[in-house]
C-alpha cells in the first residue's frame, strides 16, 4: 500500500510541475526537464533505498522470482536486507541470496549435500 503511495505523491508532484510550468506560463521545455530528472530522482531513491524498506516496515510491494529448477525453502529478514533460500535438486544444494537495497551487496551462501525437511521428491 505504502509503494502505491509513494508513486501517486511522485506522479501528482510530476503533474504539478507538467501544469504549473507548462500549460502555465508555456515553458515546456523546462517542464519536460524537470520531470524527467524528478521521475528519475524518485525511481533511483524507491530502487536503492526505500523498497525493501516499505516492504517490510509498512506493506509495501515486492516480486522476486525464483530461478527454474529450483525449489523455495524459505525467506527471511536480516536489518532491511531480504534472504532467500532456494533448493537446487539436481545438485542437492541449498542457496540463500540476499537481496540488498538496489541488489549492490548481493551475498550468496551455498550449502552442499543439503537435505532440507520441505524437499519435494
Amino acid at each position: 500500500m505504502m509503494t502505491y503511495l509513494y508513486w501517486l505523491v511522485v506522479i501528482s508532484i510530476i503533474c504539478g510541475f507538467i501544469y504549473l510550468l507548462g500549460a502555465k506560463l508555456g515553458q515546456w521545455l523546462y517542464a519536460l526537464i524537470i520531470s524527467v530528472v524528478l521521475l528519475g530522482s524518485s525511481a533511483s531513491f524507491y530502487y536503492f533505498y526505500l523498497q525493501q524498506m516499505l516492504v517490510k516496515r509498512w506493506g509495501g510491494v515486492m516480486s522476486i522470482t525464483i530461478p527454474e529448477g529450483m525449489h523455495h525453502v524459505a525467506a527471511t529478514w536480516k536489518d532491511d536486507h531480504l534472504w532467500i533460500e532456494n533448493y537446487d535438486p539436481t545438485t542437492n544444494t541449498c542457496i540463500f541470496q540476499e537481496y540488498s537495497r538496489g541488489n549492490l551487496l548481493q551475498g550468496e551462501v551455498r550449502l552442499k549435500n543439503c537435505n532440507p525437511v520441505a524437499r519435494s521428491n
